[in-house]
């Protein structure tokens, strides 16, 4: 049976990971620099994580949420914790297209309304709701098209108040990334992720913050909204929250209130997804990780803006954007088939890094030199 061709894939299997470092089935060792698209938070097989999902397995790795499982409550008192936002309420799912895709159903719920803006370069998922979101026509289906979704041009605010003031009453709420990823790591404007806080007030609309790719300590706050001061009535979270293991999950605040069969998940929040995420949580704190992404973001960007060649340096933490000329657009290539080093990219010629939030000095100077080289080749 042949694989469903959905995918277009470098000629590379990987076999071992540790840290920041990859090793294919040649015994060729490549630089992460993305992490599986954000997804490695604390690095490859960190001894921690493999701990707790090898106890936690060896004693029950699934049921489902019909019986209490403690761990969902351990975890969520972490995240209260950490965040600071223990009035908030948890619901873990699996993924990022599944939690925005709740977020969005909790919304209208909430408000009984339709409506749902959203922005030009987003990103949010590829199932019914998110999709139709994103902004990209040929992953939506026909049957996505529901005309429930307005789409405004991402960090405008003139026409985001005009939209609030022709059909405020009608819009359920509001989904913006605090960074565009697929869109080319695009930083949200303080003023405008502000606008949308007092708009969403003024009409009683929901702000929902998707966090999946720019949140989870990546930018060096807990989630990239937080730079504006804003906070977001629903915050959808994925990708860095498991190091690799599905899980998911989104926050919501004290005013939307919850009751039986509003939400639900067959897989969301089982045991092994549970340590899984809490692994991750204890090394972000125990290792300072939220300050070296902090500390890494501020030495790449500013390494790479004297880079020549290397074109409008941007993000914030270990989310980083740059452009390279068209004419050398096949750089990111040359850094993964001659320097061997993973990077991603936003198209036409943005290289994205998303790198584990553990990186080290060395580990960036390793990735500075490879595309130095692969420039001036």
């Amino acid at each position: 049976m042949p694989l469903f061709d959905v995918y277009p894939v470098h000629p590379i299997t990987i076999t071992r990971g540790q840290g920041s470092w990859v090793w294919d089935d040649m015994g060729n060792r490549y630089l992460d620099m993305y992490g599986g698209h954000a997804v490695i938070s604390i690095g490859h097989t960190h001894p921690t994580y493999v701990d707790r999902l090898t106890k936690q397995v060896q004693q029950i790795g699934f049921y489902s949420n019909s019986i209490r499982i403690p761990q969902q409550q351990v975890l969520a008192d972490k995240l209260a914790a950490i965040t600071g936002m223990s009035d908030y309420a948890l619901f873990l799912c699996n993924s990022g297209a599944e939690a925005n895709e709740n977020a969005m159903k909790l919304a209208s719920f909430h408000t009984g309304r339709k409506k749902m803006v959203c922005f030009t370069g987003a990103f949010h998922g590829r199932t019914s709701l998110a999709v139709e979101a994103t902004d990209n026509p040929s992953i939506a289906a026909p049957i996505n098209a529901t005309g429930n979704m307005i789409r405004l041009p991402f960090n405008d605010i003139r026409s985001l108040e005009e939209c609030f003031h022709a059909e405020g009453e009608a819009i359920a709420g509001v989904i913006v990334e605090g960074i565009l990823g697929v869109g080319g790591i695009r930083v949200a404007s303080d003023l405008f992720l502000q606008a949308i806080r007092r708009l969403c007030d003024q009409y009683g609309s929901v702000l929902i913050a998707d966090s999946v790719q720019c949140g989870y300590a990546r930018t060096g706050s807990f989630f990239a909204h937080d730079h504006s001061g804003v906070r977001a009535d629903i915050y959808s979270m994925a990708k860095g929250m498991g190091n690799g293991f599905p899980v998911a999950g989104i926050w919501i605040a004290p005013h939307i209130q919850a009751k039986h069969y509003l939400l639900g998940t067959t897989f969301g929040g089982n045991h092994l997804a549970c340590a899984a995420a809490l692994a991750v949580l204890d090394i972000i704190e125990s290792e300072g990780l939220l300050a070296n992404a902090q500390r890494m973001g501020a030495y790449l960007q500013a390494q790479l803006k004297d880079i020549p060649g290397v074109q409008d340096v941007r993000g914030q933490g270990l989310m980083i954007g740059f452009d390279i000329p068209e004419r050398i657009a096949d750089v990111k290539k040359s850094l993964l088939y001659t320097q061997r080093v993973f990077t991603g990219e936003a198209k036409p010629n943005t290289i994205r890094l998303l790198p584990a939030l553990n990186l080290q000095q060395e580990e960036a100077d390793h990735f500075l030199h490879a595309l130095k080289s692969s420039l001036n080749a």
